[in-house]
């Protein structure tokens, strides 16, 4: 578990997840490369996923790939 907050953009990654998040381009934005292929195929996890994310974004609760939130 990492400590400390990410050097990426909270905004920047509610933006991506919000427009582009059934491609899962927010998990690329974060690091998170493995999901963010699945969501490319998937559709975001047929949209459950993507609805998930952009709650954990406005929330606070996303991290990044070192487990840091964003």
């Amino acid at each position: 578990m990492a400590y400390g907050s990410s050097p990426k953009s909270r905004l920047a990654a509610l933006l991506l997840c919000f427009f582009l998040g059934y491609l899962g381009i927010h998990r690329f934005y974060v690091g998170k490369t493995g999901t963010g292929l699945l969501y490319l195929f998937t559709g975001g996890l047929f949209g459950i996923g993507w609805l998930v994310d952009l709650v954990f974004i406005i929330l606070g609760m996303f991290t990044d790939g070192d487990g840091r939130k964003v």
